[in-house]
């Protein structure tokens, strides 16, 4: 399935995980999706339901998204804002990033946040107790050439396609206001900052939180499935066998990279967390007692890739050279 990148990054962005998660939700029943967590949207832009409550505590990712579906912001607009603002930048040799910056912190402009999102440090999204943008530059002062420029402006394009034809609602608020608001027919994709792991967020997220969640998506009696980490080669998310102790465990093998080297190639194992059997689910204490035996955390079939053709005969006929020189 070809996946719709929204034109918003953040770290965490669900975009490796949409086919999987997608895969595991395809023939479910329900009335309407609901985000407590909308984040980027990624998710629900790719699964399509025919009607949605996307929900985020974070204004700026509401206003924006709520600009595409007014058509107040397009992507001719966004072309030319990029443009624009892209040869300020380069000129300034970055400086005018921390203009637009405080520019946005001031004015909330969601042509800006967009700016910001795509020219700030690690794509990170970050905010002070004020509520301020606080992300530094990515150092590179020509960001925005015409090949970025191009691919945000499709981004957009096709993210605005989408919510036109479908049923969406976006609504700026906290994720307990939601938890009131799910229906027994609702399906709730629940994507909340990750527990135990740095939060890289509009809101912090602790312990307290992680329960008053469990607790509201149990009463809601909807169908809802969770995303959070299981374990990397540190440690294992404990929460998972407590708060969650009553929900099935789908897994996936996720790698991210720390630094430029191979070896900092590291790999988490993602989870979905559910009140319903999913096709790639085992019940909570089968997968703590594969832990507890060391044995594999993985659900899914992992994927295996062939070698091109052409690259293996090039390493063939590498090999018999190698083999020939130390005869």
């Amino acid at each position: 399935m070809k996946v719709f990148v929204p034109p918003i990054k953040s770290q965490g962005i669900k975009t490796k995980l949409v086919n999987w998660i997608s895969s595991n939700v395809g023939n479910i029943q329900y009335d309407r999706w609901v985000e407590p967590f909308m984040g980027t949207g990624v998710v629900a832009f790719n699964v399509r339901p025919k009607n949605d409550l996307l929900c985020d505590s974070n204004p700026h990712l509401i206003t924006f998204y709520k600009a595409l579906q007014s058509k107040e912001i397009t992507s001719g607009l966004v072309k030319n804002y990029l443009t624009k603002e892209g040869e300020k930048l380069l000129k300034s040799n970055g400086d005018y990033y921390y203009e637009v910056r405080n520019r946005f912190n001031s004015e909330g402009n969601p042509l800006d946040f967009l700016f910001l999102s795509r020219s700030c440090f690690n794509g990170m999204m970050r905010f002070n107790r004020k509520g301020g943008f606080n992300v530094p530059f990515c150092k590179k002062p020509n960001r925005f050439a015409q090949a970025l420029i191009t691919k945000i402006t499709n981004q957009v394009e096709n993210i605005s396609q989408i919510i036109e034809f479908g049923n969406y609602i976006f609504k700026n608020q906290d994720y307990k206001k939601t938890l009131k608001e799910i229906n027994p027919n609702d399906f709730v994709y629940s994507d909340p900052p990750y527990i135990g792991r740095h939060v890289d967020y509009f809101d912090s997220w602790s312990e307290e939180e992680e329960i008053v969640l469990n607790k509201g998506l149990i009463s809601s009696n909807a169908k809802f499935i969770l995303s959070t980490w299981l374990s990397n080669k540190y440690r294992t998310n404990d929460y998972v066998f407590s708060i969650w102790k009553e929900c099935f465990v789908s897994t996936k093998e996720h790698f991210y990279h720390v630094g430029g080297k191979e070896t900092n190639r590291n790999a988490v194992y993602e989870a979905l967390l559910s009140n319903i059997k999913l096709k790639d689910s085992i019940s909570n204490f089968e997968m703590k007692s594969r832990i507890e035996l060391n044995e594999s955390q993985l659900t899914t079939t992992e994927k295996k890739h062939e070698v091109p053709l052409q690259l293996a005969m090039a390493l063939e006929e590498e090999q018999k050279y190698l083999n020939k020189s130390n005869t």
